[in-house]
């Protein structure tokens, strides 16, 4: 069920992690590092993929590979969103692509590309056509972001809020769904793209989408989502009979599952973007989770092969 394991997300966007306590990501990289080796030691066959950057920066990359970071994970995960945040053009996708490929030669992931429908819904329909046709073949996993709308009441997990002006907005319409659960014009065009084409969904805690999602997932033929396991979630009631419900809902797809978010009570401040106190806590979760819910492996064999742990 689960096809790879996502070390954070956005880790060089200030909605995701605190630059003024980290500014050189030092911290993060030590709980990046920290995190991998976790994995590694619970299933050494899954893959580990770093937390889709966003922007995409060459130069982010780089520092992280000299601070060790890219050793401990197989593969590299990139966020953009020319229509909406990025100061390029939509048709400057390969060109970006190559910009992170001659800095590592991990494998490239875009892990959330999306298009919002706040000035027009007929935007989304051709910025999909015009993705699928860029990225399509040019890297191996694509995640469209969303599936659903994200509901007003709940809040974009941004820093930057209502600073961002109609920016901030545009996060409430990338869905190929409305907040209702009606279907968009682009919806029918992304049924073309399928499987080739993933989606992201991320799903709040007791998120009352799930059931729902799933259904249409199946019918638009999606194999491959991206969604994640909270680790501050998990502090809260409950949370494992949440986790387990959801792993269960989405056993009948190849799942990339980010862990992110830290608990505010465990963060040098108490934020969700904060360093942790204690990076080994956030390994901890990460291990966790892989046990849970993608069991535990031995090495492989010399042949290759990999024995199930007893």
């Amino acid at each position: 069920m689960i096809e790879a394991a996502m070390i954070w997300n956005e880790p060089n966007n200030k909605s995701h992690w605190d630059p003024e306590i980290d500014p050189d990501w030092r911290l993060f990289a030590e709980m990046a590092i920290a995190a991998g080796q976790a994995i590694k030691a619970e299933n050494p066959t899954l893959p580990r993929v770093l937390g889709g950057i966003s922007p995409i920066d060459p130069s982010f990359i780089r520092n992280l590979a000299e601070r060790g970071v890219l050793e401990n994970v197989d593969v590299v995960a990139v966020h953009g969103f020319p229509l909406d945040w990025n100061l390029w053009q939509i048709h400057e996708w390969p060109a970006r692509i190559d910009e992170i490929r001659a800095v590592t030669d991990k494998p490239i992931w875009v892990t959330e590309v999306g298009i919002s429908t706040f000035g027009a819904e007929e935007v989304q329909v051709w910025g999909l056509k015009r993705t699928a046709e860029l990225l399509i073949g040019e890297v191996p996993r694509i995640h469209w972001y969303s599936l659903y709308d994200l509901p007003r009441a709940w809040g974009a997990t941004t820093r930057h809020r209502e600073a961002e002006g109609s920016s901030y907005y545009r996060h409430f319409y990338m869905g190929l769904l409305r907040e209702d659960g009606s279907p968009k014009p682009a919806l029918e065009e992304f049924a073309k793209h399928a499987p080739e084409m993933g989606l992201c969904q991320w799903f709040h805690f007791e998120d009352h989408r799930l059931d729902d999602a799933v259904a249409w997932m199946k019918r638009l033929g999606v194999k491959h989502l991206r969604t994640g396991l909270s680790w501050a979630d998990s502090f809260r009631p409950n949370a494992l009979d949440w986790f387990d419900r959801q792993m269960e809902a989405l056993a009948d797809f190849d799942v990339t599952v980010t862990f992110c978010f830290t608990p505010e009570h465990r963060g040098i401040a108490p934020h969700h973007t904060s360093p942790p106190q204690i990076k080994e806590e956030f390994a901890e979760f990460c291990a966790t989770m892989i046990r849970r819910y993608a069991g535990s492996q031995a090495a492989p064999t010399p042949t290759g092969r990999v024995l199930e742990a007893l």
